[in-house]
């Protein structure tokens, strides 16, 4: 009996420990408030602005675990700036920071990680988290920022920098690394802190390796006099241009590649024609459009008729430049009908091929109930500063007109979402003109207007626009 009754203790002390054991186990409680708050710095060693700097390691303590992006080397900016970057990385709540350059005597120092730094469990980013240092007695507080817009599309561009250079020269941009640097928001907006007093070329360039001005398709900008840097805040306005387009690299031309081979076929010519739906838009041109330039063009052989195939007058034909668009120019009325008869031997390139056949081709002009008209009002306008009105589509120009007065009215125009810009046409060429440094001549200046504009069909759409 009394062996029964042991057992039936130790029994009970068994279940009594495994009920216990199933009691401790602790489970998180499901939902609550997301976590959208970023790090919090709470300890660095050296301390944040530390004046007599000597260190080569820097250690920062969050207050949860944090994490670099991969981004981190686009990110970063060290000012002033280094030969060889410092080595970073992050370790469960500490960043670490290793300086790899020597630092320089009495000199303010700043790390921005940018959007680089975060949280582990959520990734709320620390933006534009900052530490600083002097290797002197005192910290530079110098300011400057503003902003840089496209001088040909009045947009922003990221992907650019603002350059600082103490060498005033104009050699200093295309041969020297810059010794401050700041990157751009989406708007164009940068801004500088912890500069030391004194004089500073500012430039504009893309965030390359090199950071200087070697190539004219660069983007490129700068103030026609340096920024003298104090304690106040400065705002300047900067624009950006491309002196020289990037050529494309296309296939060779059929002039470089070579005669015929012998006994092989000719190749026949084959054109787009700008036609929608075998309707002839009022306000254009009819076009043809090559992908190769021609050798020989015949306007004489490309006939305009009516239905009956009675010739036509009062029309001509242009080539453009590039010898691969043809215009056909002529004072379209609405609803009518037409026929186009091109010959084979209107058109030839270099090795002699033409088009396979006499090409016939029937089509219609549109109604001018298909077009709204459209009246403009420029209530604030300078029109001291000659500008020409540009309509954007899929950011090409597709019209512009000169400005002589605060109000634009066209009958006809074509339905549609525009963007528009002014162009303040400094030598009243129509078009827009780059920068050249060298001559210090800065770009003609296009302003973005922020509303886009809608014209409806069979409407009279009238605007006012404010600048």
């Amino acid at each position: 009996m009394k062996k029964y009754f042991l057992f039936l203790f130790f029994i009970s002390l068994i279940a009594k420990f495994f009920f216990l054991s199933s009691c401790a186990n602790i489970i998180p409680p499901g939902g609550g408030p997301k976590d959208s708050l970023p790090p919090v710095l709470i300890n660095a060693l050296p301390k944040d602005s530390t004046l007599h700097f000597n260190a080569n390691k820097i250690t920062l303590e969050f207050d949860e675990y944090v994490q670099l992006d991969n981004a981190l080397q686009n990110e970063l900016v060290v000012s002033p700036n280094p030969v060889t970057l410092p080595v970073i990385d992050s370790k469960l709540r500490t960043v670490t920071i290793r300086i790899k350059d020597s630092l320089k005597p009495n000199t303010t120092y700043s790390i921005d990680f940018g959007k680089a730094l975060k949280d582990v469990n959520e990734g709320n980013i620390l933006r534009n988290f900052i530490y600083v240092f002097s290797t002197g007695n005192k910290l530079d507080d110098g300011k400057l920022s503003g902003t840089v817009t496209l001088a040909e599309t009045g947009g922003a561009d990221s992907t650019l920098i603002v350059v600082l250079h103490k060498n005033l020269n104009d050699s200093a941009v295309k041969k020297e690394r810059p010794e401050y640097f700041a990157k751009l928001d989406g708007k164009g907006n940068f801004r500088f802190h912890n500069l030391p007093t004194g004089k500073f070329a500012v430039y504009v360039l893309p965030n390359d390796y090199t950071k200087k001005y070697d190539d004219s398709t660069k983007m490129f900008a700068f103030l026609n006099a340096p920024v003298d840097i104090d304690s106040n805040k400065q705002l300047i306005t900067m624009h950006a241009y491309e002196e020289e387009k990037r050529k494309e690299k296309g296939a060779a031309t059929a002039a470089a590649s070579g005669a015929k081979k012998p006994g092989a076929e000719p190749k026949k010519l084959i054109y787009n024609i700008n036609l929608n739906d075998r309707k002839q838009d009022l306000l254009e041109n009819l076009e043809f459009s090559f992908t190769t330039k021609l050798a020989k063009f015949d306007s004489s052989k490309i006939i305009l008729t009516d239905t009956n195939y009675k010739p036509v007058s009062g029309y001509n034909i242009l080539a453009d430049t590039s010898l691969k668009i043809f215009s056909l120019k002529y004072n379209w009325t609405e609803d009518q009908y037409f026929r186009l008869i091109i010959d084979s031997t209107a058109f030839e390139d270099s090795s002699g091929n033409r088009l396979a056949k006499i090409d016939t081709i029937s089509f219609k002009t549109k109604k001018e109930s298909e077009y709204g008209s459209m009246r403009l009002r420029f209530n604030n306008i300078d029109l001291s500063k000659n500008p020409v009105l540009e309509f954007v589509k899929d950011n090409k120009i597709i019209d512009a007109y000169s400005l002589t007065q605060k109000e634009l009215f066209r009958k006809l125009y074509r339905p549609g979402d525009y963007e528009l810009r002014i162009l303040y046409d400094d030598n009243k060429n129509g078009v827009w003109d780059p920068g050249n440094f060298d001559l210090k001549r800065q770009p003609e200046i296009v302003q973005k207007i922020p509303k886009k504009l809608t014209i409806k069909g069979n409407w009279d759409n009238e605007v006012d626009i404010i600048l």
